[in-house]
Order: structure tokens, then sequence, then C-alpha cells
């Protein structure tokens, strides 16, 4: 057994919030944990200039585009996202000024002797942690879980590889999620919408106060457009705070003109801006990670118009609209909930030409199952009900009863690879195949594909 695959199925060991279906949110989750733990190996997150993001929809989006935008200006930059679509080395990457004009879609992550190396070092660590906690009444947290472990493993790789910045999309939340433990330059708050109810809460007012919990003392906040309630309670939270605010759609504003945007930034204004990535939703978290780059000068940190063009250019995130054959058209979108389910449909149906659409659908049983049906079903022609590996997704005979009764072709097939074959037999070269409702279904079927 190599040393890779050890470290690989350590790391396995710990508790993986991503594949349970159920657990107690607040029991489970917390930053005393994580802040002792962190203490025990140096507070490697104290040496690191963070931008902290938070959000429904659009916040790995919106991270990535910090990231490119920030390396093109010639920095070095860690990117921490999650959940990664086929290798969880995705998750932990760095982009530094580029040599050549090569791109890769996972450019910079984490190599596998360089993990395997943290991971031995950690080893030792987190036995003495947890024997500490065990034996210590004022300080029994429990197990390390497998996103706290990776959390701090990512601060450690980004300390020892000195990057100027580090931009962090938060797990799940944003209160007590284990990235909150940073105290960050400036923290953004993407589109609030329904998600995670079971442990966010059931109203928008209660999931935006999770999100909103990353927010810190006299802090700069960059909030995208949100629904009234989200809104309100950003509003109250850096008020508090005494944190200055500045919301997408009134500080940062975007207008289109043909393949060309325009942004009317806190600052400046930018003209003949240009994306790759598909979706006038992109839009929006172009224009918000704008205005986290221009938040950013109030630290002394100038970042010229021409990079922030041609790093919005350059921007890849794999597995967004992402368009992986041309006949048949196959796109796959991880949209998680019933809002980004809207989001797809309305970009789907507005950028694509196509005879007849495919939809390949899986999910987690945790998310709004019947929202994103009711957006998605009456775009497809054809239904191919899938699972990826995962403890937490929903069994396709599961997902069949929200479909209506009216819906002529609905398939069940038993895994990702299974829709992946079925989809290419039933689609002619004019359909589009469309792969949604889960990341995990969307990195298996590139996988698949590939």
């Amino acid at each position: 057994m190599d040393g890779y695959f050890r470290a690989v199925k350590y790391l396995e060991s710990f508790v993986n919030y991503e594949k349970l279906d159920w657990y107690s949110y607040k029991k489970s989750l917390g930053l005393q944990r994580i802040k002792s733990f962190l203490q025990f190996i140096g507070n490697p997150q104290e040496e690191l200039k963070v931008i902290h993001i938070a959000g429904s929809k659009g916040k790995g989006s919106t991270c990535v585009f910090v990231a490119y935008i920030l390396r093109q200006a010639g920095f070095s930059v860690g990117l921490y996202t999650s959940p990664h679509l086929s290798d969880f080395r995705e998750r932990i990457r760095i982009l530094k000024p580029r040599q050549s004009n090569s791109q890769l879609p996972f450019e910079g992550s984490i190599s596998k002797e360089y993990l395997t190396g943290l991971v031995e070092f950690l080893k030792p660590v987190i036995k003495g942690f947890e024997k500490f906690s065990i034996h210590n009444r004022h300080f029994h947290y429990g197990r390390l879980s497998f996103f706290e472990v990776y959390t701090a493993l990512a601060f450690l790789y980004f300390k020892e590889k000195k990057v100027d910045f580090v931009v962090m999309e938060t797990g799940m939340g944003g209160r007590l999620d284990a990235t909150n433990v940073a105290q960050s330059l400036v923290c953004a708050i993407t589109p609030i919408s329904y998600e995670h109810t079971r442990y966010l809460g059931k109203t928008l007012t209660q999931i935006a106060g999770e999100k909103a919990g990353i927010i810190k003392q006299k802090s700069l906040v960059i909030s995208s457009i949100q629904k009234k309630e989200a809104a309100q309670v950003i509003q109250n939270k850096s008020a508090s705070l005494q944190a200055k605010l500045f919301t997408v759609g009134k500080d940062i504003k975007y207008s289109t003109k043909g393949k060309y945007f325009s942004i009317k930034g806190i600052n400046n204004n930018y003209t003949n801006l240009r994306i790759n990535l598909l979706g006038r939703h992109q839009l929006i978290n172009a224009s918000q990670a704008v205005g986290i780059i221009e938040a950013l000068g109030s630290y002394g940190f100038k970042v010229s118009v021409n990079c922030i063009k041609k790093g919005l250019y350059n921007t890849l995130w794999p597995g967004r609209l992402e368009v992986l054959c041309r006949k048949p058209c196959i796109v796959v979108d991880g949209a998680q909930n019933a809002a980004s389910a809207a989001v797809l449909k309305s970009a789907v149906t507005s950028i694509f030409k196509y005879k007849k659409l495919i939809l390949v659908f899986g999910v987690s049983q945790d998310k709004d199952i019947k929202g994103m049906v009711s957006q998605l079903s009456g775009l497809a022609h054809k239904i191919i009900l899938t699972c990826a590996d995962n403890p937490r997704a929903a069994l396709p005979k599961y997902l069949k009863r929200y479909f209506s009764a009216k819906e002529k072709e609905i398939f069940i097939t038993a895994g990702v690879r299974e829709a992946k074959v079925l989809a290419l037999k039933v689609a002619n070269l004019q359909d589009l195949i469309l792969v949604t409702g889960s990341l995990f279904v969307v990195g298996e079927f590139r996988d698949a594909y590939r």
C-alpha cells in the first residue's frame, strides 16, 4: 500500500457529514474543536490573508473569479472549495502567476506527495489532540471531522507555500463552518435561497442568519442580489458588527451589450468584459468578484482594470453549465436546489438550440427534490433518473414519484455510468443531454465520459 493510498484511507476514517443523510447540526458542528486543534499546529490561519465566501448559489464561481483575477495581477492565490467533482485534491489549489497560456480545469491542485506528507505530519498531532480532548473534562470536543481535518490541512499548506491570498468557500452555512475560524479581510455572501433546511432553518431569515455568521467585526462585506428577508439579515448583521456593506445591484451594477458586459464598481467602471462561464447568473457572480477585488484596495492591494478584464475572461470552473460535447450536446451543471434549477432552466432555454432534451437527474435525498423537479421536468422530452455513489443519494425509484404521471418516458438506472450509456443511446445528434441535480452526479458523469 503506497503512502498516498494510506493517506486517503486515513482521511476517509473521519466522519464526513457530506455523506450522512442526517445528523444534529448544532451538536456536530462548531468552532471550538477546530480552533483548539489549530492551536496545536500553531494557528496557521492567522498568517493568511483570507477572502471568505458563503451563500447558497454561485459561491464557488465567485471564488474562482476572485482567484483568477488575483493570479492575473501577479499574486499567488490559495483556493479552497468544496465539494469536489472527481478528486478531493481539487479542493486545495494554488494558482500561481501563469508562465504560459495553458489552462487546466483544476490547475494547481495539491500534489499527492505534498498531501501525503501533510497527513503524515498531522497524524501524531491529531492523536495527541484527541487524547487531550478525551482526558480533559473542560475540553472534550469529540473526534475531528473530515472537513475540519482537511480545512486545517489547507491552512497548513497555504502557510507553508507562502501564498499572497487565500480564497475560501464555506462548506455549509457559515456560522459553524470550519472555515469561519479565519479572520477575513473581505467576506462575501452570494445569493441565498432555500437549502439544507433540515440544518440551516426552514425560512430565508434563518438560513441567512447562518450564512451571515461569517461577517466579522469592522470587516468589508460584499453581498450579491438577495431576496428581501435575506438582505435584511445581512444589513442588520453588518450594522451590529460595524462592518461596511456593499451590495450588487446597488453599489455594484452590471449591464450587457451583445456578447460583452460592463460593471460599474465601487471605485471604477469596467467595460468590454467577457467571461467563458455560461449563463447570465455568472455575470452577477463576476460583478460580486469585482466588488471583492475593489474592497481589497482598502488594504492597499490595487488591481488594474486590465488584470480584472483578463482574469474574468480566463476563469475556468468545471461542472457549471459545462459543455462536454457538441453532437449530441452534453451539458453538465451542479444545480442543487430549486433556485439553482430555475436559473439552469433559463440558461439552457436561452443559450442552447436542440431538438429534444434528455434530462439525466440524480440528487441527494436531503435536497428540495420537489422544487427542483418542478423547474426541470417541463424541459425534458425524456428523463433518466440515476444516483451517485454516495450514501446520501436518493434512489431513482424514489425520485420517480416526484415526476408527473404525464411524463411519457422515464428511465430508471442503477448508477451514473449506466445513465450515461443510456443517454447516449437514446439521444440523436441534434438533441441535448442535460446532467444535473448534484455535483456528485456531475462529477461521476464527467469521469465516465472521459
